[in-house]
């Protein structure tokens, strides 16, 4: 078991009608406040407006637009732009995790004097931040309970996931009601990128007992609750277990004591959002059994069995990589099951540009660190793989 030194202080408050709680909490921070959101789905469900009235003393400024896989450029440089001009005290952001990780970034950067691609890609350490509140309409990324974001410019073809303690979230207001009007595509993706969090933490070289049991609880929570939410969109209890389970899955807790897997996953898929702009969570399904497939051999298999008996309740007298074929074949059957492409060919996602992909992930995630390391040549060998 390896050591760690950890600490969340994100508050949450979770429930129906939670929001009611806002004004007190964004009172007691600061009154200028940016209003952070993507496109129209909180105006269709009268969220925008439940905010405006709640926030009726307080000084906004509105940041709209910002798109899923969130750009560098605009709505990065609009926000940190927005905050220094207006003197912004607070960021409010209210959407998915992709408002929330733009909201991040521009905490950080309107407490810098620079570039904030300085900060994002590590050049420089923020010394300051803006705190930042969400209000949760997505269950998928976490980062309402994490301190991390991904941020996407276009014209390098980067993707970098971003991390700062002084980014974590100060309150998430987590109302599983607001999860009731997402689509069918986006339920179903938000699954497979929680279920990826939970399975990079997962499969790794040490591990304990009481890890093991919190990630393989959290995936049959969240295979079990989202079939739930696509056959009854508005079932309380399985939006709400299935939001509670994407919070946990990137805020570390799944895996204290166990030791780092370099998530490969993530590395892989991001080159695939940031050269096609797809669905992170679509790509994440794609590219997660053809890794498993990949990367199962004489070393990895006991893990591959653990997953596959305690997760899919296999028969554990099988042979060990029969097992472990069955696990892999029934990940690839349940992101199918619920809706997901599983080719990238489906995505648009041809040939053309495998090569420099993997040469892409290969120079800048450090792969050759994973659990099972990756050279270019596999990156590109599993990215085949998926076509």
């Amino acid at each position: 078991m390896q050591g760690f030194d950890y600490q969340t202080p994100t508050r949450l408050i979770f429930g129906e009608g939670v929001i009611q709680k806002l004004p007190e909490v964004l009172g007691a921070i600061g009154r200028k406040v940016l209003l952070a959101y993507g496109g129209g789905s909180i105006r269709k469900m009268g969220l925008y407006d439940k905010v405006m009235e709640l926030l009726k003393d307080f000084e906004i400024v509105e940041l709209p637009g910002i798109q899923p896989n969130p750009k560098y450029d605009p709505s990065v440089l609009d926000g940190v732009r927005l905050c220094k001009e207006h003197g912004i005290e607070v960021i409010l952001a209210v959407g998915g995790g992709s408002v929330l990780d733009c909201s991040k970034a521009i905490a950080a950067g309107a407490k810098y004097d620079g570039d904030p691609w300085d900060l994002i890609s590590y050049q420089v350490k923020a010394k300051a931040a803006l705190p930042v509140v969400d209000i949760l309409t997505l269950a998928a990324t976490g980062s309402e309970y994490d301190f991390y974001g991904v941020i996407s410019r276009t014209e390098t073809n980067d993707k970098i996931g971003y991390g700062d303690p002084l980014v974590y979230p100060v309150c998430s207001f987590l109302d599983p009601t607001y999860t009731f009007t997402v689509s069918k595509k986006q339920t179903a993706a938000g699954c497979a990128d929680a279920m990826n969090h939970i399975m990079e933490q997962y499969f790794c070289e040490d591990h304990t007992l009481l890890n093991d049991g919190f990630c393989e609880a959290g995936l049959k929570s969240l295979m079990i609750n989202t079939k739930a939410c696509l056959e009854n969109p508005e079932d309380f209890r399985a939006r709400a277990e299935m939001m509670f389970a994407c919070t946990l899955g990137c805020n570390g807790i799944y895996s204290l004591g166990n030791s780092p897997s370099g998530w490969p996953l993530h590395g892989i898929e991001h080159a695939l959002s940031a050269y096609y702009d797809i669905t992170h969570g679509e790509g994440l399904a794609i590219i997660t059994p053809r890794w498993m497939r990949y990367v199962l051999s004489e070393r990895t298999v006991d893990r591959f069995v653990k997953y596959g008996v305690n997760v899919f309740g296999i028969d554990p007298t099988l042979d060990s990589f029969e097992i472990a074929e069955q696990a892999i074949d029934r990940t690839f059957i349940f992101f199918e099951e619920i809706g997901i492409p599983m080719r990238l060919r489906d995505l648009g996602i041809g040939e053309e540009r495998i090569d420099e992909m993997a040469h892409h992930v290969a120079v800048n995630e450090g792969l050759e660190n994973a659990w099972v390391p990756l050279s270019e040549s596999d990156i590109a060998a599993i990215l085949r793989e998926s076509l």
